[in-house]
């Protein structure tokens, strides 16, 4: 799961219960893998239970704290427009706009951001897109770099 697909994940109301559950999930692996070992499994079916569920921990952790970056305006650069979609998503966190307010300066149905944020705007159309950081009154810069042509072997 990409940085941003995390970060969404805890946006809004859904950070809070995010934030708890991170405070409380040790304990509760912890907890787990005792009630485990005590139903007589071995430590190696233990870890198979067990790993998921660190994994996913860590997951919630890396996305609440990619959401506290994108809060503080803290961007990643798009390159050759991959990321692009990001540059859209990014801002209205950091500007503090729900996914239900921005429909609304967009003219579009409710369920129209949450569905673009999702797939990061991918395939979306440049109107389109130019029509978003107008709403969020975001002025994207790009910069072009000309690198050196690199050889072709003709076969």
């Amino acid at each position: 799961m990409n940085e941003l697909r995390q970060s969404l994940l805890v946006t809004g109301p859904g950070k809070q219960e995010a934030v708890a559950r991170l405070t409380n999930e040790p304990k509760c692996l912890v907890d787990h893998r005792a009630k485990l070992k005590a139903a007589g499994l071995k430590a190696e079916e233990i870890n198979r239970v067990i790993d998921p569920m660190g994994s996913f921990h860590l997951q919630l952790k890396e996305a609440v704290e990619s959401y506290e970056c994108l809060k503080r305006g803290e961007f990643e650069e798009p390159d050759n427009l991959r990321g692009l979609g990001r540059r859209l998503i990014a801002p209205r966190i950091a500007l503090g706009i729900s996914e239900r307010e921005l429909p609304k300066c967009l003219e579009v149905h409710e369920s129209q951001v949450p569905r673009d944020e999702r797939n990061e705007y991918f395939g979306i159309t440049l109107e389109r897109d130019m029509k978003a950081l107008d709403a969020l009154n975001v002025h994207l810069r790009t910069e072009v770099d000309l690198e050196p042509q690199h050889e072709v072997a003709v076969v």
